[in-house]
């Protein structure tokens, strides 16, 4: 099942830093098939809140985004974002076909209103 690195990111510096952080990190999403949904951009506010950039990197499976996020390769280069960023980084699935709103009633889930 297709899965999501989803990442909001507020108060980057704009440094050298981060810089090679994006020269570095297609190459590491490379050999997990990771490609950019949303990578920031302008956004259009609807209702409450909201800073920063938002950044949805897709990948055919959790496993392989979870393999891409523990990777060598990416965990060489997350300092270069972690130390001059703050905010939330997390992967979640998307949903089964065919979905309705209400199928988050059936199942276990932290966020869910039936909690």
């Amino acid at each position: 099942m297709t899965a999501y690195a989803i990442a909001h990111l507020r108060d980057v510096e704009p440094c050298p830093a981060i810089v090679e952080y994006l020269e570095k990190i297609d190459a590491t999403l490379a050999p997990f098939g990771g490609r950019f949904i949303i990578h920031g951009g302008p956004v259009e506010r609807l209702e409450g809140k909201f800073s920063g950039d938002l950044i949805m990197i897709e990948f055919a499976s959790r496993e392989l985004a979870r393999a891409w996020y523990c990777s060598s390769a990416y965990q060489a280069i997350l300092p270069l974002r972690t130390e001059h960023s703050r905010g939330e980084a997390f992967l979640i699935d998307q949903v089964e076909m065919p979905h309705r709103a209400t199928d988050v009633l059936h199942r276990p889930h932290e966020n869910s209103p039936a909690k």
